[in-house]
């Protein structure tokens, strides 16, 4: 008999996460037919996006090479972009590094290419944190403004040059403002120039921040971004940076020597080409079991699938907690479909507990939780610590 071949698409948390599962789960056999993985995504390696502040701020490398993860017997690793999936014939068309078009047969496929940030009109001026080359360009922008501020004479301008916006204050937001701010403390300490003169705004759409959990865990938040030197602005959005000034939605504007655009994600666009099923919104329709619809053998989690939860109606946020446990199920359905039996049913985690961490420079962050309707805040170097726990799972790192 011939091997399975089951393709993931997608290198992200997702798609590592349902790599890990279906292997572990099936230990790479199916009804004495072996199963080869084939793992497909565009970059030479895992691109931590949920770290995309960190080359903001500093130069930490945030792409992880695919050599690293040492894949085993059984796993093999193609640089491609897929392009579109033949459900009919069981094909992926893709193109490889080297710009050749190729095609592969699958016996189960899963779609895991995630989302991407979203990106302000262009006319809005300033820079969208949506990838490590974005990332490095506003490290780069920070730092030119500090070192030009060094050597300015005039007050206000040497103060637009030290100022900041961050424009979204969703958890990227508030990562982003509050590591940028302590950093760029410590580049003004180095060039002579002081430290409580920087000024990092976080503009905020809400009354208030973090409306997923209660108002005290706002108020928490507020209170440490401010002890890292973030001021926020609530009930503001930034409207468009032009010629160093930031126009803001109540009319006020704010000269700022840089504009940082953190306003969420959408689904990967590369979906709308791959022929299908999608949401309104980009998002593939999958059943309570994962199953695309229409599509035997096609599976998708993660951010790109619309996944309900049966019971409750409610739809499972774009975060890197529900790919996880997605793909932890994926792996039991897949085996339950192998098998002839009924595949387990889509949970969702609110459903267990609420989990959420937010890092805010080094020893600093907020982790909370909710469960039986009861509250728990942690903070301070033990949420750092879990946070780092967090992100390094995601990227099974641990």
């Amino acid at each position: 008999m011939n091997d399975l071949t089951c393709i993931i698409i997608g290198g992200g948390h997702a798609g590592l996460a349902a790599l890990k599962a279906i292997k572990e789960t099936t230990r790479g056999m199916a009804n004495g037919r072996r199963i080869r993985f084939v793992l497909f995504d565009k970059q030479p390696g895992h691109v931590r996006k949920v770290l995309l502040f960190r080359p903001a701020v500093g130069e930490e490398e945030i792409i992880i090479p695919w050599t690293r993860y040492g894949f085993s017997e059984g796993v093999e690793f193609v640089q491609s972009t897929v392009t579109s999936v033949d459900s009919g014939e069981k094909r992926v068309r893709y193109t490889d590094a080297q710009g050749n078009d190729a095609r592969m047969r699958y016996d189960l496929l899963v779609v895991a290419v995630g989302s991407i940030v979203r990106r302000p009109d262009p006319d809005q001026g300033g820079i969208a944190l949506t990838d490590p080359q974005a990332a490095a360009d506003i490290r780069v922008r920070w730092r030119a403004n500090l070192q030009k501020a060094a050597g300015e004479t005039n007050p206000k301008e040497r103060k637009r040059l030290m100022t900041v916006a961050v424009a979204g204050a969703g958890i990227s937001g508030i990562e982003t403002s509050a590591e940028l701010a302590l950093e760029m403390q410590k580049e003004a300490s180095s060039l002579g120039l002081n430290p409580s003169d920087i000024s990092v705004y976080l503009l905020s759409g809400q009354e208030r921040l973090f409306m997923e959990g209660p108002e005290k865990v706002g108020r928490k938040l507020d209170q440490i971004l401010s002890e890292c030197g973030v001021t926020v602005l609530y009930n503001r959005k930034v409207i468009r940076e032009e010629a160093g000034v930031v126009t803001i939605s109540n009319g006020d504007r704010l000269p700022v020597g840089l504009s940082i655009w953190t306003i969420g994600l959408i689904p990967n666009p590369a979906l709308r080409t791959m022929g299908l099923p999608l949401t309104l919104d980009g998002q593939v329709l999958v059943d309570g079991s994962y199953h695309v619809k229409g599509a035997p053998g096609v599976y998708s989690i993660g951010d790109c699938a619309r996944i309900i939860d049966p019971k409750n109606g409610n739809a499972d946020p774009m975060r890197c907690a529900e790919s996880g446990l997605q793909a932890d199920r994926l792996g039991k359905i897949v085996l339950a479909d192998l098998e002839g039996r009924p595949a387990p049913v889509h949970k969702s985690s609110s459903s267990i507990m609420d989990l959420f961490c937010i890092g805010m420079g080094e020893n600093r962050g907020l982790v909370w939780g909710r469960k039986w309707g009861l509250n728990m805040i942690v903070t301070g170097k033990p949420a750092w610590k879990f946070r780092n726990l967090a992100w390094d799972a995601g990227s099974k790192l641990r």
